[in-house]
């Protein structure tokens, strides 16, 4: 089993930034995709932004290409979602996802942390 915990969410107004923490333990991949999702209040769960280790490639939804940066500190087993020029219309739960593969979908993710809120205000 893989447990996810993120933290970090809060409340900022528009403009403002926000760094997100996820901590990874338990089973460990060789190689893994580590996945920041959102879900907005009745809406469906949507990609934010991916990060494959150990290649390091990225991949960032449209919304959110050259404000949100993901990294990783290995010594912390953390993965992080840095959030700058955040917009009212970034409000949502974020999630952080582990899995063995490259993948952006959603559904293919089969580890989740519990999610953080993030609310930005106009």
């Amino acid at each position: 089993q893989v447990q996810l915990v993120e933290s970090g969410g809060g409340v900022v107004q528009a403009g403002d930034s926000l760094r997100l923490s996820c901590v990874v333990s338990g089973r460990t991949f060789a190689s893994y995709t580590m996945g920041w999702f959102r879900q907005a209040p009745g809406k469906e769960r949507e990609f934010v932004g991916v990060l494959m280790w150990p290649a390091l490639s990225t991949s960032y939804a449209d919304s959110v290409k050259g404000r949100f940066t993901i990294s990783r500190d290995n010594a912390k087993n953390t993965v992080y979602l840095q959030m700058n020029s955040l917009k009212p219309e970034d409000t949502a739960v974020y999630y952080c996802a582990v899995n063995s593969k490259w993948t952006t979908v959603v559904s293919e993710y089969h580890y989740w942390g519990q999610g953080t809120q993030v609310t930005v205000s106009s």
